[in-house]
């Protein structure tokens, strides 16, 4: 069985969608399964807010170390990060808080972050990457959203613009051109890949690979599925990128499992399947 059939067969296992791209950085093969369809992002989203951010401060219209206040305010609507339970009154930097949004996907880091752009910015910010399929709509998206939400009720994106974003950082380590097409200096797309490399949470793609393994990502959740995107590393290098966006997932499966475990799980082996089969 080819490493493109094993991929569909683990799409296939479950009764939701899983759209996804792989892009195997050693040979440049590319796998797609939905790839270009408009999705929802969840915390994936975060990583182009990240860079039109850097590009601001790399303008000069923001101030990575201007100091922001933790107000109370920032902790409503909130359902991730720790800050929501946390006294008011704490001042970090604004890159600490870029660095809190992207690491814990703490959206009170994130409300800081976005109340000093636009969602116009950072959507335009997107299309000019050639990210057509990604539409920031909301600030932060409303708790009480169903289950069966409208994909205009939240910010959209697809398999193919996050590895085109992933790509386009990767090469910005080096080439001038990829530092130049995202608005930043070398030094800002240095700090925009460790952070990647930084996020804590270790469920979805690094899930079934070795414990130690270096994956710079960002992941998502969301009211119809779950989501993860991200760089794998081997032996210190970039060995190949993964987008999976899960989708239509259940609350409850058949046999009583949360639906998300198994949208975590089919992300895991995606990524497992990669390991294994581009190495062979």
């Amino acid at each position: 069985m080819t490493i493109s059939d094993q991929l569909f067969a683990i799409c296939d296992a479950q009764p939701f969608v899983t759209r996804f791209m792989v892009r195997n950085l050693l040979t440049g093969e590319e796998i797609r399964r939905g790839a270009d369809e408009e999705t929802p992002s969840g915390s994936t989203r975060k990583t182009s807010i990240m860079m039109a951010a850097l590009k601001a401060a790399h303008e000069g219209r923001l101030d990575l170390d201007e100091p922001v206040t933790y107000e109370e305010r920032l902790a409503k609507e909130v359902a991730s990060g720790m800050f929501r339970y946390m006294t008011p009154g704490i001042v970090i930097s604004l890159r600490d808080a870029i660095t809190g949004m992207m690491t814990l996907s703490d959206n009170v880091c994130t409300k800081m972050v976005l109340e000093r752009l636009t969602l116009e910015e950072v959507d335009g910010y997107c299309k000019a990457l050639g990210m057509a399929n990604t539409h920031h709509r909301f600030l932060i998206p409303p708790l009480a959203l169903p289950a069966d939400h409208a994909l205009t009720t939240v910010t959209t994106t697809s398999a193919a613009d996050q590895v085109l974003l992933l790509q386009t950082i990767l090469d910005a380590q080096s080439s001038t051109q990829a530092q130049e097409k995202l608005g930043c200096s070398a030094e800002l797309c240095s700090f925009a890949m460790e952070t990647l490399k930084h996020q804590i949470l270790r469920y979805g793609i690094r899930s079934r690979l070795p414990f130690e393994t270096l994956v710079a990502s960002k992941s998502g959740r969301g009211k119809r599925g779950r989501m993860d995107a991200g760089i794998v590393y081997k032996g210190g290098a970039p060995f190949f990128i993964i987008t999976a966006y899960t989708d239509d997932v259940p609350q409850v499966m058949a046999d009583g499992t949360p639906g998300y475990t198994l949208s975590l799980e089919t992300i895991g082996r995606l990524a497992q399947a990669c390991w294994n089969g581009f190495q062979s």
